[in-house]
C-alpha cells in the first residue's frame, strides 16, 4: 500500500520554520541542552524537507503531464512528448518516495546500536550445521561491504566444519537498524553435502540479532553471578586444552548462562561471557518492555517472530524469498555473498510505511 507522504512533507515544513525561528532567537543559547535537541532536529528535518520539495514538485508536474494527455486529444505528437515526461517522472517519483519515506521518521532507540548475533542450527542435524555457517559467512562478507568489524564471542563446531551455534559481535554504523529484521528461522532447501542420492532436503538455522548492551544500561550485581572455570574442549593436542580457561556465568536472578571458550585467556574469555549476557539481559528488558507497552508494534527482539520462518534459501532453483514482503529474488549466489540489501532494504522501507500507518 502506497501512503500519501504530501501531509507528512507539509507538516515537516511547517516544524521546520518553526525551528528556524526557535534557532534564531538569543535565549536559546542559555540553554545547552534545549539547544543540542532543536539542532539535532533541525539537521534531520532540513534533509527531509530538503528530498521532500523535490517530491512534490515532481509529483506536481506528473499530474500535470497526465491532464495534458487528457487534453491534448488531437495533437499525437504533444501526447507522446508527455507520455515520455510520464515515464522519466514516475521513475523520479519512485525513488523520491524511498527517500522521502526514509527521512519522515526519526530512527528508532536501538537503531545505532552495535549487534550481537546469535546463530543457532535447526532441524537438520548436520546439514543445519552447516547452512549456520553458511549465515555465519554470508553476515561476516555483509559487514565487510559495510566496513563493519565482527568477533567471534563463543562457538560450537560441528563434525563437518559447520556450527551448532555461533555467537559473534557486530560493530559499525547503523548495525542493528540493518540487521534487526534477521531476526527468526532462516530455511534452507539444497542438496546436502551428506546425501548420496542427491535428494533435496529441508534444513533450518535459527537467527537472534540483539541490540549490543552498554554497562550503563544494565546494572549487573557480583553477588548475582556464579562464575565457574573449566578445561575448554577442543581437538586434542590444542593449546585451547591445556589450560582450564573456559569461562561459563550463571545469572542467578533469571537462571540464564552464558559459556565461552573461544579465547585462550580466562579474563578475554570472561569478558566476551560479560558482554553477551549482558547484552541477552537488554534483550530481555526490550522484551518486557514490548509487551507490557502493546503499542509498540514491531519487536523483532525477543519475541515469538523469531519461531517464524522468515525466509526460504532455495539452491536448485537459486532463488531466495522473504516470506514477510513475499519477496523473491533469483539471486542467490550474490545474495550468500554478503548482497543482503536486495533484501534488507525493502523492509527497511516496508517497515517505515507500516510505522506511518499505525501513527
Amino acid at each position: 500500500m502506497k501512503i500519501d507522504l504530501i501531509p507528512y512533507i507539509e507538516k515537516a515544513q511547517k516544524r521546520f520554520t518553526e525551528l528556524e525561528n526557535a534557532l534564531a532567537d538569543p535565549s536559546v543559547f542559555n540553554n545547552p541542552q534545549k539547544m543540542s535537541e532543536l539542532s539535532k532536529e533541525y539537521t534531520r528535518l532540513r534533509e527531509l524537507v530538503e528530498v521532500g520539495s523535490q517530491y512534490q514538485k515532481t509529483v506536481k508536474e506528473l499530474e500535470e503531464n497526465k491532464k495534458l494527455i487528457e487534453s491534448a486529444q488531437t495533437d499525437p505528437e504533444l501526447k507522446e512528448m508527455a507520455r515520455e515526461e510520464i515515464s522519466r517522472l514516475e521513475k523520479e517519483e519512485k525513488a523520491l518516495y524511498d527517500k522521502v519515506l526514509m527521512k519522515i521518521l526519526p530512527d528508532e532507540p536501538s537503531d545505532a546500536r552495535n549487534a550481537i548475533v546469535e546463530i543457532r542450527a535447526g532441524a537438520g542435524g548436520e546439514e543445519s550445521a552447516l547452512f549456520a555457517a553458511d549465515l555465519f559467512r554470508m553476515y561476516t562478507r555483509y559487514a565487510e561491504e559495510r566496513g563493519w568489524k565482527t568477533e567471534v564471542l563463543s562457538s560450537s563446531p560441528s563434525d563437518l566444519g559447520g556450527f551448532k551455534e555461533i555467537i559473534f559481535s557486530v560493530s559499525g554504523t547503523d548495525v542493528f537498524k540493518r540487521l534487526k529484521f534477521e531476526s527468526g528461522v532462516h530455511r534452507v532447501q539444497r542438496v546436502p553435502v551428506t546425501e548420496a542420492s542427491g535428494r533435496i532436503h529441508t534444513s533450518t538455522a535459527t537467527v537472534a540479532i540483539l541490540p549490543e548492551a552498554e554497562e550503563v544500561d544494565i546494572e549487573i550485581k557480583p553477588e548475582d553471578l556464579e562464575i565457574t572455570v573449566c578445561r575448554a574442549s577442543g581437538p586434542g593436542g590444542q593449546g585451547v586444552n591445556t589450560t582450564d580457561s573456559a569461562v561459563q556465568i550463571l545469572h542467578k536472578p533469571t537462571g540464564m548462562i552464558v559459556r565461552c571458550a573461544d579465547e585462550r585467556s580466562q579474563q578475554k574469555n570472561k569478558a566476551k561471557a560479560l558482554k553477551v549476557l549482558r547484552t541477552r539481559l537488554l534483550d530481555k528488558k526490550i522484551a518486557e518492555e514490548n509487551a507490557r507497552y502493546a503499542a509498540q508494534r514491531r519487536a523483532q527482539v525477543g519475541t515469538g517472530e523469531r519461531n517464524e520462518r522468515i525466509r526460504t534459501y532455495n539452491f536448485p532453483q537459486n532463488r531466495v524469498t522473504d516470506h514477510r514482503i513475499e519477496l523473491t529474488i533469483y539471486n542467490l549466489g550474490a545474495f550468500m555473498d554478503g548482497d543482503l540489501d536486495q533484501i534488507i532494504e525493502p523492509l527497511l522501507l516496508h517497515d517505515l510505511q507500516e510505522r506511518l500507518l499505525s501513527l
